[in-house]
């Protein structure tokens, strides 16, 4: 990765909408399979509808999966180069090179279990990701490897429940990438249609979300909120994920208040 953002900023800074080129060629060749794969773009897409159009909850769809997978492997990639250890391919004997293809597949199809209800959906995933997996994983893994990604994969999947505790950092790293998606645009769609519930207004109050490295944690995430209705965001949803995800320690997050609405009843958080 590059040493400077879109802005030309020294330091490695990640914000909503990057598209880092990863040096990972695997990596890189399974991306590409996933975006130019019509079945999986079309899970992506219609997993909204149970979430969205049914319930009015917050984005779930194309969109939110871009973003989870982009923080996902920021993280990874931030917490590699602070020399931390990933447990999850190591364990099943693959290469490191597995590592964030694991984060990435798990990232993509965390969320495909929407399409048959949002309640529960972590687990309906699993079987619907499993047959993804089965046409993927062939195309660039031998029959034992395969196994071994696919099992690690449903694993990070199953874990970005709060009910799961990952037992891996690859889970743990797409876990929290999941609660990083938090800005105003991912309730966007049920704000517009008139939804004021706790979800939708409190990610209205999130501005910007930012990852970069850290001085005494590998990992500095820096969240900008408009008011403190941004507080549900961070200290409910954000703190649940991080809570049990193997990266307590190694990440630290800092919520700001800016802006002039008179609500001065919270100017900083941090976890």
């Amino acid at each position: 990765m590059s040493d400077t953002d879109e802005s030309g900023v020294e330091g490695r800074v990640y914000s909503p909408g990057d598209e880092h080129a990863f040096a990972d060629e695997k990596l890189n060749k399974v991306l590409e399979f996933v975006e130019n794969d019509p079945e999986i773009q079309t899970y992506l897409d219609a997993q909204n509808v149970n979430a969205v159009t049914r319930k009015g909850y917050n984005d779930h769809g194309s969109k939110h999966i871009s973003i989870v997978r982009n923080r996902a492997l920021c993280l990874y990639d931030l917490l590699k180069r602070a020399g931390i250890d990933f447990n999850g391919a190591r364990d099943q004997g693959l290469a490191e090179e597995d590592e964030p293809v694991i984060v990435a597949l798990a990232a993509t199809l965390h969320d495909i279990g929407h399409i048959v209800h949002r309640d529960d959906h972590s687990y309906y995933s699993i079987p619907l990701a499993s047959d993804e997996l089965d046409r993927i994983l062939p195309e660039f893994y031998n029959k034992p490897d395969c196994v071994r990604v696919k099992g690690e994969v449903l694993h990070a999947i199953l874990c970005h429940h709060t009910a799961e505790q990952p037992l891996t950092r690859e889970a743990g790293v797409v876990r929290v990438a999941d609660a990083l998606d938090m800005e105003s645009g991912r309730s966007r769609i049920p704000y517009e249609k008139g939804g004021r519930g706790i979800n939708t207004l409190s990610s209205q109050a999130i501005k910007n979300v930012s990852l970069q490295e850290g001085e005494e944690y590998p990992v500095l995430v820096e969240i900008e909120m408009t008011s403190a209705a941004g507080v549900y965001q961070v200290d409910n949803l954000l703190k649940a994920k991080l809570r049990d995800s193997m990266l307590e320690d190694l990440v630290r997050i800092v919520a700001l208040k800016s802006g002039d609405e008179g609500d001065d009843l919270v100017e900083r958080i941090e976890l």
